[in-house]
């Protein structure tokens, strides 16, 4: 968690991380749910200081409830992949559909 955090998103990180783990995910992994989770969260409430534009205007992660995830029937949106690859400084992103855009990024 970002030092300065409230205790309210520390509690709901621990919360979500012990869930995760509950169901199985390794230590990493649910250390990196739990921060996704409580960051964009962080992010829709204006308490970080940069934010995504899918942070912010895609649907939240509480409602979302795993429709989004990377193995929901759809995966990541285009604009979640977009970002990553954006992240990654892959070359020719803008030109790429979802397709093209999950190639490049190895899924």
């Amino acid at each position: 968690m970002p030092r300065g955090s409230s205790p309210k998103r520390e509690r709901q990180y621990e919360h979500i991380r012990d869930s995760a783990l509950d169901r199985g995910a390794s230590e990493k992994r649910a250390e990196e749910i739990a921060a996704r989770t409580v960051n964009k969260e962080r992010a829709r409430h204006g308490e970080s200081r940069t934010a995504s534009r899918s942070s912010v205007e895609d649907v939240s992660s509480g409602h979302r409830g795993g429709r989004r995830s990377h193995r929901g029937a759809q995966g990541p949106t285009y604009d979640q992949l977009y970002n990553e690859a954006r992240q990654r400084n892959i070359k020719g992103r803008s030109s790429m559909n979802k397709e093209q855009l999950e190639n490049a990024l190895g899924r």
